[in-house]
């Protein structure tokens, strides 16, 4: 792998989101990380937390060259996010991979778009459940981590696109130490849906319900942590601390267990009908889920 050509192709995103905008309490109103060049016309693949309700976008390469962009598009179920620069970057594009052939002890380079990287190996490949209602069947972890892994790219031996950089984590091992890992979003994920984010800004299907409701997973049990202010499992009374046992008629054995209990009961808007423990008291909830997107503002063209 010739890396100076491949760093390259990995430029900084930049993003600015107006104070009033639904993520901006929780995820600031500047943000920084990485995306990577994936088409000769200026097209950005980054992680799509860096880029969700931006109304400023900047894409800077590894010399120095400034480019306005546009946000196009933000997938929920991946975390994918795409950006159009706005002029030339006048750097190549970057070939995928494939994900499913990685395995486990490969080595890897994760690199942001300032020209830092770091010489890792993957660690593990599988199943991931992010408390903010989010879920891969296989996410690829990797270690030593990267300090900026926002946007970051996995790059394989070869010099091909692997994955982007979505979290800084930590690890246990056998002996009880820890070790610092990024998990990346496989770029298999991608391409499935990569015309209809071009062409419609989002994948053509229906949204999935979403509850709003941020939780953890703890001794086998799944218990809010907050909810989003205004969103639907605010609005019908769930709270921080409640455990949730039930969805519908069936038992809740892991994070991962409720978001798919949750995602089969129909598309957004659906109702969703919970029980819950409070206080050594159990009870039920319906929970009117929504459509995330419809609490988000919506990408605008410069």
């Amino acid at each position: 792998m010739n890396i100076d050509r491949t760093l390259r192709s990995i430029v900084a995103v930049h993003a600015s989101i107006p104070e009033d905008a639904f993520t901006a309490g929780a995820l600031g109103t500047r943000r920084e990380g990485s995306g990577v060049v994936i088409r000769g016309n200026g097209l950005v693949l980054t992680i799509g937390y860096l880029i969700t309700e931006a109304d400023e976008v900047w894409v800077t390469t590894n010399d120095g060259h400034v480019v306005p962009a546009h946000a196009l598009a933000y997938d929920q179920e991946t975390g994918f996010g795409l950006v159009q620069a706005l002029g030339s970057l006048g750097v190549p594009a970057l070939d995928f991979g494939d994900a499913a052939k990685a395995e486990i002890g490969d080595p890897v380079v994760i690199a942001d778009g300032i020209g830092q990287f770091v010489r890792a190996n993957i660690v593990a490949k599988q199943e991931f459940a992010g408390y903010w209602e989010y879920l891969l069947d296989e996410a690829i972890f990797v270690a030593p981590a990267h300090p900026s892994w926002g946007g970051a790219a996995l790059i394989d031996r070869d010099g091909k696109l692997l994955g982007i950089g979505s979290l800084h984590l930590q690890m246990a091992s056998q002996n009880e130490e820890t070790a610092d890992i990024n998990m990346v979003v496989p770029i298999n994920l991608l391409p499935p849906i990569l015309d209809d984010l071009l062409n419609r800004g989002q994948v053509n299907k229906p949204p999935r319900p979403w509850l709003g409701a941020f939780s953890a997973e703890s001794n086998g049990e799944v218990v809010v942590m907050s909810v989003a202010e205004g969103g639907p499992a605010a609005q019908a009374g769930l709270r921080r601390g409640d455990v949730i046992s039930e969805i519908r008629d069936g038992e809740v054995d892991s994070l991962a267990d409720f978001y798919r209990k949750v995602w089969e009961s129909g598309p957004a808007g659906a109702e969703i009908p919970m029980r819950i423990l409070r206080d050594g008291r159990e009870a039920w909830l319906r929970v009117k889920s929504a459509d995330r997107n419809s609490f988000l503002r919506k990408p605008q063209l410069q």
